[in-house]
């Protein structure tokens, strides 16, 4: 009997232990026949926001065409969640404008976002955003599973216009928390509230929100299926219909309740706001465009002007601590139709452009640029002093009236010209034309930089780049006022009998070390010079010269006349002879350099050069009277007079020259 219970239990180990085998070899085969799913790659559009997707880190394709201005990218390097993520992966390089595949990477929120410009997208400044990302090449990490299809923060997913589809019943949970079951009591929630709302008209599904919204969306929101839940506020779960009393923990006073959890108000507030830049820094700029309403460019080609001009603004990161932009439009007469200060973000600046009517007429442009000139800079327009000053003609043809003499003003006052010249004369109107080559005439510089043209108005898109890349440069806007290229300085030197020859050698190597440092030319800085004894002599005026070679020429040439010192009556004929034909928006800056106390009374003439401008600095030497000097000087005589014991020191005094000259300057309004 033993033996054959022994038996039974080797036959049933022996069953086991075959089942067993048996079904190791199954599950392998069913193993076998299991293929891995493969990776598909999500594909998204050119306007998908980081902010709008909820996964963490995630591969994606970007489509073509993602280069351009409207799609906007606010940062370098880092950038904020309300960026395009295929813009963003064009500014960064890591993808061109063919479009192509990317890895995404959710990091912290930055304290600020700089703009730039980078592979033919200007991104944005932004002062601070809530959440970044950064673009990697699209190479997958081992070990790392990368989601096929993204999970999006609003009901219907942007990508499904791509072409990816998403299960309708799921939810994405809030960023940063776990996605936990729908339990029952949810469920009889929902049901409630359903029931409770049938009192209200509901809008229809077919009014689901787009992939882009104008401005960002709180976490949960859609526009147009918030049920009577959505925008109700609780503060404890016994006025709240339906509560589950587990709930309660997590519903803080004041907050509202969204489909995918509970948002507090103060979050909302920042969420449901577009960001407002405070301008790009690197390009702050004071830009005027003048265009061209005359009755000959025609309603449609006025419409592609404005187009340039609403890219213009979008590429532009326009704010206060940035760009700022106005519109003048010409034809018969000029007439402003908004100033810097008028508009100071891109989007409002575009949608006014947008609204523009045309004037028609002529086209007078030499008269729109006199306009701007005396009109448009001003404090009151939103003119700032440290900003450069930049008119953008553009002109259909040529102009009906003379540029020139109202351009040469416009480049002395500190106004940058470029203009944009389409189509042009043929051959057989070239006689109609006021006065030839009229761009060159008018530009700020010669040198190409300042003048673009376009062959057709169907061609005139391709300008925005560039110009925007040239408006931005403020380091080569050559005509902006600076401390260095914007004054008229006249030398009056003492040429009297105690100088002697060896020394006055001494003092004309001063005032050309002096004249080096400032940029000279017919409408930058203008150099004269007067000498004096008893009498007075003027060497060379203002307008003798134009170029710095010809100025230090000038200087070396000066010959040692020998006599009094007659320092008021100086200061007389250099007022008279010099300063008398200094241009109007010039600075007035004299500096006189004498070696002894004067013969005649020098408070008179100096009282009478202060209260015409200019502005006058006394240099004494060895034998000189320190109370005339500060008496010659203008306020505060610290800051406009020195003293040197010896003619061999005068050069160390050339830097403290020029930086008194820059820091006044610097002080004071540019126009």
């Amino acid at each position: 009997m033993r033996t054959v219970v022994l038996t039974m239990k080797a036959s049933v180990i022996e069953m086991f232990l075959v089942l067993l085998v048996t079904g190791v070899h199954s599950n392998k085969e069913t193993a076998k026949k299991i293929k891995r799913p493969k990776f598909t790659v999500p594909q998204i559009n050119c306007d998908v926001k980081a902010g709008k997707i909820i996964n963490p880190e995630f591969i994606v394709k970007c489509p073509a065409g993602c280069q351009d201005p409207k799609y906007h990218v606010y940062g370098t390097d880092v950038y904020a969640s309300y960026s395009s993520v295929c813009g963003a992966a064009v500014h960064s390089g890591v993808l061109d404008n063919s479009g192509g595949k990317i890895l995404v990477r959710k990091v912290a929120g930055q304290s600020g976002y700089k703009g730039s410009y980078s592979n033919g997208v200007q991104s944005l400044s932004l002062p601070r955003w809530r959440e970044s990302f950064i673009i990697l090449e699209s190479k997958p990490k081992k070990g790392v599973t990368y989601p096929s299809a993204l999970t999006y923060s609003s009901s219907k997913s942007p990508a499904a216009q791509a072409g990816e589809t998403t299960k309708a019943h799921q939810r994405p949970p809030i960023p940063g928390t776990t996605a936990q079951p729908v339990t029952l009591m949810q469920l009889l929630a929902v049901t409630v509230a359903e029931a409770t709302s049938t009192t209200l008209p509901r809008p229809s599904l077919s009014a689901a929100s787009t992939t882009s919204s104008p401005r960002p969306q709180p976490v949960g929101h859609r526009s147009q299926e918030m049920d009577l839940w959505s925008t109700t506020t609780y503060t404890s779960s016994q006025n709240r219909p339906g509560a589950n009393p587990g709930e309660m923990d997590l519903l803080k006073p004041g907050s509202v309740l969204l489909d995918e959890g509970f948002v507090p108000k103060e979050e909302l507030s920042t969420q449901s706001l577009e960001p407002v830049s405070l301008g790009d820094p690197n390009c702050k700029v004071d830009l005027s465009f003048l265009i061209d309403g005359s009755a000959s460019i025609g309603k449609r080609r006025f419409r592609i002007q404005k187009q340039l001009l609403a890219d213009v603004a979008q590429a532009l990161d326009i704010g206060p601590a940035g760009p700022l932009m106005g519109v003048v439009q010409y034809g018969d007469n000029p007439a402003t139709h908004f100033n810097l200060k008028t508009h100071m973000n891109s989007q409002d600046l575009k949608t006014a452009i947008e609204k523009i009517p045309q004037r028609g007429g002529l086209s007078n442009v030499g008269r729109a640029i006199s306009f701007v000139t005396k009109n448009f800079f001003s404090k009151a327009n939103g003119n700032r002093s440290g900003a450069p000053n930049v008119v953008v003609v553009m002109v259909d043809g040529w102009p009906t009236d003379k540029v020139e003499e109202a351009s040469r003003l416009a480049r002395e006052s500190g106004i940058n010209i470029f203009f944009i010249t389409i189509e042009g004369a043929v051959e057989n109107e070239k006689q109609y034309v006021v006065e030839p080559n009229f761009a060159n005439k008018a530009v700020c510089r010669t040198n190409g930089f300042y003048s673009l043209h376009v062959q057709s108005w169907f061609g005139l898109h391709k300008t925005l780049q560039p110009l925007v890349k040239r408006v931005c440069d403020t380091d080569r806007l050559a005509c902006s006022k600076t401390c260095l290229n914007s004054a008229d300085i006249g030398f009056v030197i003492d040429g009297s009998s105690s100088v002697g020859t060896g020394n006055f050698r001494t003092v004309l190597q001063f005032v050309t070390n002096i004249s080096k440092e400032f940029e000279i030319s017919d409408t930058d800085t203008r150099i004269g010079a007067v000498q004096y004894t008893y009498e007075q002599r003027l060497e060379f005026g203002f307008d003798k010269y134009g170029s710095k070679p010809d100025i230090l020429n000038a200087i070396k040439r000066v010959g040692y006349w020998s006599g009094g010192t007659s320092t008021g009556a100086a200061i007389n004929f250099a007022l008279e002879q010099l300063f008398m034909k200094s241009k109007p928006n010039k600075r007035k800056l004299m500096i006189l350099i004498t070696d002894g106390r004067s013969y005649d009374d020098v408070r008179i003439p100096a009282m009478a050069a202060h209260l015409k401008g200019v502005i006058t600095y006394a240099i004494g030497i060895a034998w000189a009277a320190q109370e005339e000097l500060e008496v010659i000087a203008t306020h505060p005589a610290r800051d406009h007079s020195f003293f040197v014991d010896e003619f061999d020191n005068l050069y160390q005094y050339v830097p403290r020259v020029i930086q008194n000259i820059c820091t006044e300057f610097n002080s004071q309004p540019r126009n």
